[in-house]
């Protein structure tokens, strides 16, 4: 059974900080490269971060750079996004998703969605301003 569940969503003020987080039960979690996304009403999902599966290589959507962090922890199959100095602009559904296994390790943190075969149902984050 594939699971991704997150937590730590909910409101904050602006300028504050929440950390989510993203339990997996996706098998081979440990080779798999893992993204958080964000999704507003009428808009595209679009990508927050990414990791590859070492932890090594990240990427960040142009909106979050040097504000928000992404790692993850193997060991306990999770992955963590760190959000510092959040705007109203941050306000969104905010999706867990781990990339569909090849056998192979990901040596890289895609941002496109189309990589990404499991998805989470997704925490809500507001911010207030």
């Amino acid at each position: 059974q594939v699971q991704l569940v997150e937590s730590g969503g909910g409101l904050v003020q602006g300028g504050g900080s929440l950390r989510l987080s993203c339990a997996a039960s996706v098998r081979a979690f440990s080779r798999a490269a893992m993204g958080w996304f964000r999704q507003s009403p009428g808009k595209e999902r679009d990508v927050v971060a990414a990791i590859s599966w070492s932890g090594v290589t990240t990427d960040y959507g142009d909106p979050v750079k040097g504000r928000f962090t992404i790692s993850r922890d193997n060991a306990k199959n999770a992955v963590y996004l760190q959000m510092n100095s959040l705007k109203p602009e941050d306000t969104a559904v905010y999706y867990c998703a781990a990339t569909t296994d090849s056998g192979a390790y990901y040596t890289r943190a895609p941002r496109g969605r189309s990589e990404y075969g499991y998805w989470g149902q997704g925490t809500q984050v507001t911010v207030s301003s």
